[in-house]
């Protein structure tokens, strides 16, 4: 009887040899997928940035009973 490594040890031989040609494209795709993700978390932060001011305005609250 097989365990979980061992089974997870043939499954990723398996997966190199049927995939071996696509491994390059698959590794540029994560690649790019990469860059996107670094530059688009940078332009939220960017976007977000402390220190911006924003304008607001005090609202006085009113103590007195309702129905008074």
């Amino acid at each position: 009887m097989f365990g979980l490594s061992e089974l997870a040890l043939i499954l990723l031989v398996v997966v190199v040899i049927l995939g071996i040609k696509r491994l390059p494209e698959l590794t540029r795709s994560a690649g790019k997928a990469t860059r996107i993700f670094k530059s688009e978390a940078r332009a939220l932060r960017d976007q977000d940035a402390p220190g911006r001011v924003v304008q607001g305005s005090v609202v006085r609250r009113d103590d007195s009973p309702a129905g008074s």
